[in-house]
């Protein structure tokens, strides 16, 4: 897919990697970038230096995803590429209680489905559209650290390989995204250096969100 004068949608777009495809979308020439992000105010920041829409969306509820989908839509016409790219970790670990780990499930998996299955019939429809997954290298590999996330990460890739081979055939296509120790909130946020799979990516090399943007291009 070119993305000139698409319809674009990056969730967790108010910094890290979210916040470097959607500039580079817009770069690209898309046509309209809708931002949509927990955080609103940055957001709308982001958006408004590229000249696109934002949304206050938690992608761990359903209905900001099918409110986000539904008001660009309404506004902009069909979305051509969907980028799912917001994630949460924290450092879950198996003792800990289960509503931790439903909200790393909610996030970094049923986003997923939950916009596929509002997205999937009209690009049935039309024969075409694009979904690009932001897993993660832990999604192939492990994290120390963080139990939930290795696992929930291994789910996104599954998704989206589920995806691409259930519905590549009809004009889908699905990109899933796997990077290793970027620089985003949650590999130098807060606390970060108290998880040890976040100490040992810290010990290789930092790949910087516009690497990882042009690689989506690409």
């Amino acid at each position: 897919m070119k993305v000139a004068g698409k319809v674009v949608v990056v969730t967790g777009g108010a910094n890290g990697i979210g916040q470097a495809l959607a500039e580079i979308f817009h770069r690209e020439g898309a046509a309209k970038v809708v931002v949509a992000d927990l955080d609103g105010a940055r957001a709308r920041t982001v958006a408004d230096a590229i000249g696109g829409a934002s949304f206050a969306c938690d992608v761990g509820k359903e209905a900001d995803i099918l409110r986000v989908i539904e008001e660009t839509e309404k506004q902009f016409g069909p979305i051509d590429l969907f980028c799912s790219n917001a994630g949460i970790g924290g450092g879950v670990l198996i003792e800990d209680d289960d509503q931790a780990w439903l909200d790393n499930w909610n996030v970094n998996v049923m986003s997923q489905v939950h916009a596929a299955r509002a997205l999937l019939p009209g690009w049935l429809e039309r024969g075409d559209g694009y979904l690009v997954v932001t897993a993660s290298a832990a999604g192939l590999l492990t994290t120390l650290g963080d139990a939930a996330y290795a696992a929930t990460k291994h789910a996104s890739v599954g998704l989206a390989e589920w995806i691409s081979i259930a519905y590549g055939d009809r004009g889908v296509k699905v990109s899933c995204l796997c990077p290793q120790g970027v620089r985003t909130n949650m590999v130098f946020g807060e606390g970060a250096e108290q998880n040890i799979g976040i100490r040992q990516v810290k010990a290789l090399r930092i790949v910087e969100p516009e690497e990882v943007a042009d690689a989506v291009v690409a």
